[in-house]
């Protein structure tokens, strides 16, 4: 790990978030095309702002709502410079270049994703690695080499102790939702990561989260050199999204949520704290007639994606579901987050009703509270300044 420095500033980078039409950043042709065919026109403020920085080769730190199109912003221009670095070095191939870590293996999955979408016209190489899963075929993409590598810090620590994977030629990192991985548990394993790759003078960093308290500023002064700040809508809540408070005894809750189910209409997503509780429900949802799946972290990877899958392909409209399951989970078209109890911090209630009122839709964020939970809501409120509506 390199020496400790100075700490990080939170000084704004200047840049300009109106939005431009990809084709005017310079990026190459095959992007493009991959853009093109994904539907995307113009570039969203996140975009804007990170994008230009990025193909610069300064160090990032991006804190951006949920649901603004944060995963573009860092992806475009990095496989911008690696199809540009791959023709003028064709001996580099067969190295990995791009390290990106997630928190879950969601949200692995989900930048994967645009990952092969963006290169589809390109002949870059990905792998997601993640838990949950046979380790076989991550080793075999691991060992023939690939350009990209996404990757939960504990999987990606199990083939690293077994030497499947090397870092020699990184240019690359970026950590994806720092706060998450924070509060997962996961930096000891990002720190034991990091300190095998190439020393930071060698590389560019890229920290991405969805907000930004102390905790992670001084765990960003350990990766990044001289970051350039972008902020961009992320002290709140989005303001899409309507938040109402509903007053409801605990015992009376899952009847209370059966009921607004029947009268409302769209995908609705229903926290709750426990990975029992998230089954409990689910289950009595479906006792009264509601399409409901539950997803946490005992669940396996297949009935996690069949949960997520089902929920997304309307099979289930109602996904309930604990923080760290759903942390990363971006589906359009979801009408209402419900906070079956109060969230226990302004952090947590951002991430879980960011996952509605996303890019340019509208959303509701319904909290319950039980009598017992009124003074919780009212620490909630006093953090934002504000009172949710009842």
């Amino acid at each position: 790990m390199a020496p400790a420095q100075a700490p990080t500033s939170r000084v704004q980078a200047e840049y300009d978030p109106r939005p431009v039409g990809f084709e005017t950043l310079g990026l190459e042709s095959s992007l493009i095309e991959g853009i093109r065919v994904r539907g995307f026109t113009s570039t969203t403020p996140i975009q804007s702002a990170v994008i230009p920085i990025v193909m610069e080769g300064d160090d990032l730190i991006g804190c951006a709502d949920t649901g603004t199109g944060k995963t573009a912003a860092f992806l475009l221009p990095i496989l911008n410079r690696l199809l540009r670095s791959r023709a003028a070095a064709p001996e580099d191939r067969g190295y990995t270049r791009v390290l990106i870590l997630a928190p879950t293996r969601e949200l692995a999955v989900q930048i994967a994703d645009d990952v092969e979408g963006f290169t589809y016209h390109t002949d870059v190489t990905s792998v997601a690695v993640y838990g949950g899963v046979e380790m076989g075929p991550q080793e075999r993409a691991l060992k023939s080499g690939v350009d990209i590598v996404i990757a939960t810090p504990g999987r990606l620590m199990d083939h690293m102790r077994s030497k499947i994977v090397g870092f020699d030629k990184l240019d690359t990192l970026v950590l994806d939702e720092a706060d998450r991985m924070m509060d997962m548990g996961f930096w000891p394993d990002v720190r034991r990561i990091v300190q095998t790759l190439p020393d930071s003078a060698a590389r560019q960093t890229l920290l991405f989260s969805a907000t930004m308290p102390d905790e992670v500023m001084k765990l960003a002064d350990e990766v990044v050199r001289e970051p350039k700040y972008v902020q961009i809508g992320a002290a709140g809540p989005a303001k899409s999204i309507t938040h109402t408070v509903e007053t409801v005894p605990a015992s009376q809750k899952t009847e209370w949520l059966a009921r607004f189910l029947r009268r409302t209409d769209g995908p609705v997503l229903v926290f709750v704290r426990t990975k029992s509780g998230a089954e409990r429900l689910a289950r009595k949802l479906a006792g009264f007639g509601l399409k409901a799946a539950a997803l946490h972290a005992d669940r396996t990877q297949a009935q996690r994606s069949h949960a997520v899958e089902g929920f997304r392909s309307g099979r289930y409209r109602v996904l309930v579901a604990t923080d760290v399951a759903a942390r990363g989970l971006d589906i359009d078209g979801i009408t209402h987050v419900v906070n079956y109890e109060v969230p226990s911090s302004r952090e947590m209630y951002v991430h879980r009703v960011g996952r509605t009122g996303r890019a340019e839709a509208t959303g509701t964020a319904l909290t319950l509270v039980a009598p017992e939970e009124v003074r919780a809501l009212q620490a909630l409120q006093r953090s934002f300044g504000i009172e949710l509506q009842g």
